[in-house]
Protein backbone atom coordinates (compact mmCIF):
# COMPACT_ATOMS: atom_id res chain seq x y z
CA UNK A 1 0.00 0.00 0.00
CA UNK A 2 1.46 3.36 -0.94
CA UNK A 3 0.70 7.00 1.02
CA UNK A 4 -1.89 7.88 -0.74
CA UNK A 5 -3.32 4.70 -0.37
CA UNK A 6 -2.73 4.87 3.83
CA UNK A 7 -3.68 8.48 3.92
CA UNK A 8 -7.10 7.98 2.10
CA UNK A 9 -7.77 4.96 4.92
CA UNK A 10 -6.75 7.21 7.91
CA UNK A 11 -9.20 9.43 6.71
CA UNK A 12 -11.99 6.99 6.23
CA UNK A 13 -11.22 5.48 9.85
CA UNK A 14 -11.07 8.55 11.63
CA UNK A 15 -14.41 9.57 9.96
CA UNK A 16 -13.44 13.06 7.89
CA UNK A 17 -15.97 12.53 5.05
CA UNK A 18 -18.93 12.30 7.41
CA UNK A 19 -18.11 14.72 9.98
CA UNK A 20 -20.47 17.26 10.86
CA UNK A 21 -18.37 19.31 13.36
CA UNK A 22 -14.56 19.73 14.82
CA UNK A 23 -14.48 20.19 18.86
CA UNK A 24 -11.05 21.48 19.74
CA UNK A 25 -10.37 20.82 23.53
CA UNK A 26 -7.14 22.97 25.62
CA UNK A 27 -6.97 20.74 28.43
CA UNK A 28 -4.37 23.30 30.02
CA UNK A 29 -2.03 23.58 31.54
CA UNK A 30 -1.75 27.26 31.48
CA UNK A 31 -6.02 27.94 31.81
CA UNK A 32 -6.21 24.94 34.40
CA UNK A 33 -4.74 22.32 35.88
CA UNK A 34 -3.88 19.42 33.59
CA UNK A 35 -5.58 16.72 35.96
CA UNK A 36 -9.12 19.19 35.24
CA UNK A 37 -8.02 18.91 31.25
CA UNK A 38 -7.69 15.23 31.04
CA UNK A 39 -10.24 14.84 32.82
CA UNK A 40 -12.02 16.74 30.12
CA UNK A 41 -10.09 14.65 27.38
CA UNK A 42 -11.06 11.20 28.73
CA UNK A 43 -14.64 12.45 29.45
CA UNK A 44 -15.37 14.22 25.42
CA UNK A 45 -13.60 11.06 24.05
CA UNK A 46 -15.56 8.34 25.98
CA UNK A 47 -19.15 10.24 24.79
CA UNK A 48 -18.21 10.92 21.53
CA UNK A 49 -17.39 6.91 21.13
CA UNK A 50 -20.46 6.05 23.40
CA UNK A 51 -22.87 8.16 21.16
CA UNK A 52 -21.06 7.03 17.57
CA UNK A 53 -21.72 11.06 16.69
CA UNK A 54 -20.30 12.17 13.40
CA UNK A 55 -18.04 14.45 15.26
CA UNK A 56 -14.13 14.89 14.87
CA UNK A 57 -11.99 15.72 18.19
CA UNK A 58 -8.62 17.21 19.14
CA UNK A 59 -6.63 17.98 21.88
CA UNK A 60 -5.55 21.39 21.10
CA UNK A 61 -1.79 22.66 22.79
CA UNK A 62 -3.02 26.33 23.34
CA UNK A 63 -5.08 28.71 22.65
CA UNK A 64 -3.61 30.91 24.15
CA UNK A 65 -6.60 32.09 26.57
CA UNK A 66 -4.67 30.55 29.47
CA UNK A 67 -7.92 31.00 32.10
CA UNK A 68 -10.79 29.73 32.70
CA UNK A 69 -10.08 26.50 30.83
CA UNK A 70 -10.34 23.59 29.93
CA UNK A 71 -11.63 25.30 26.86
CA UNK A 72 -13.66 23.70 24.06
CA UNK A 73 -14.22 25.16 20.52
CA UNK A 74 -16.99 23.76 18.82
CA UNK A 75 -15.61 24.42 14.27
CA UNK A 76 -16.99 25.60 12.30
CA UNK A 77 -20.02 27.46 14.71
CA UNK A 78 -17.12 29.15 16.04
CA UNK A 79 -18.45 28.84 19.84
CA UNK A 80 -15.98 29.04 22.02
CA UNK A 81 -16.62 27.40 25.93
CA UNK A 82 -15.09 28.00 29.08
CA UNK A 83 -14.47 25.89 32.61
CA UNK A 84 -15.41 22.48 30.49
CA UNK A 85 -16.12 19.83 32.85
CA UNK A 86 -17.30 16.60 32.13
CA UNK A 87 -21.08 17.84 33.42
CA UNK A 88 -20.94 20.73 30.92
CA UNK A 89 -19.58 18.39 27.78
CA UNK A 90 -22.82 16.04 28.74
CA UNK A 91 -24.93 19.11 28.26
CA UNK A 92 -22.79 20.50 25.27
CA UNK A 93 -23.58 17.22 23.57
CA UNK A 94 -26.87 17.20 23.69
CA UNK A 95 -28.26 20.68 23.76
CA UNK A 96 -25.81 22.48 21.28
CA UNK A 97 -24.12 19.30 19.06
CA UNK A 98 -27.31 17.13 18.48
CA UNK A 99 -29.83 19.55 19.91
CA UNK A 100 -28.30 22.90 17.47
CA UNK A 101 -28.98 25.24 20.44
CA UNK A 102 -25.43 26.28 22.30
CA UNK A 103 -25.37 26.82 25.82
CA UNK A 104 -25.56 30.32 25.94
CA UNK A 105 -24.43 30.81 29.50
CA UNK A 106 -21.14 29.23 29.12
CA UNK A 107 -19.75 31.01 26.25
CA UNK A 108 -17.19 33.32 26.00
CA UNK A 109 -16.83 34.02 22.61
CA UNK A 110 -18.42 33.09 19.47
CA UNK A 111 -17.31 33.77 15.44
CA UNK A 112 -18.66 31.24 13.27
CA UNK A 113 -16.03 30.35 10.32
Amino acid sequence: MNDAERLADIVKKIGIPSAQRHLFLCPGPDCCSPELGQEAWEHLKKRLAEMNLPFLRTKAGCFKICMQGPILLVYPDGIWYSRVTPEKIDRIIEEHLIGGKPVVEWIFAEHPF
